[in-house]
């Protein structure tokens, strides 16, 4: 049996300081959108129909909100913590809605690590180009050890 205070040595990535902090920028598209409704099958009009989008608040097509906070996905599958992360809990609010077309940052930030697990508190954002808050909250996760690591007990 592995000890638990081994499983973050043996994750890709190692474990995480608090106060260590990760982002990812991409823009957004209309093929962003065509695809998570091929994944969900969310076809929701203001996803596509820019008449109908237009006159309402958002001023304009906006990609669904998991396109939005997929991002943060990728910063913490990728980033930090790093690969083998999945998430344990998420607490979102969205703000803002993204409009297709729209550049976005997702930050992740290290807010508490335990010892015993590799499990991460972790405090998450995605801006807009404008630094708009566009949703936002926290996450915990809990990272595989995925590394080969023979010295590991």
């Amino acid at each position: 049996m592995i000890a638990t205070d081994s499983l973050w040595a043996r994750t890709i990535a190692g474990k995480p300081v608090p106060g260590s902090a990760a982002s990812k920028t991409r823009t957004t598209n209309m093929r962003d959108v065509e695809m998570f409704t091929e994944m969900t099958g969310d076809k929701n009009p203001i996803h596509y129909d820019a008449d109908l989008a237009a006159v309402l608040p958002f001023g304009g097509l906006i990609v669904q909100g998991g396109v939005t906070t997929g991002l943060l996905n990728a910063v913490v599958a990728e980033d930090l913590p790093g690969p083998g992360s999945v998430f344990l809990e998420t607490n979102w609010k969205f703000v803002k809605a993204v409009k297709v077309g729209e550049t976005i940052t997702a930050t992740v930030t290290v807010q508490s690590v335990r010892d015993d697990k590799p499990i991460c508190k972790l405090d998450t954002v995605v801006r807009n180009a404008d630094g708009d808050d566009c949703v936002f909250g926290t996450a915990t996760t809990y990272t595989m050890p995925l590394a080969d690591n023979d010295n590991a007990s």
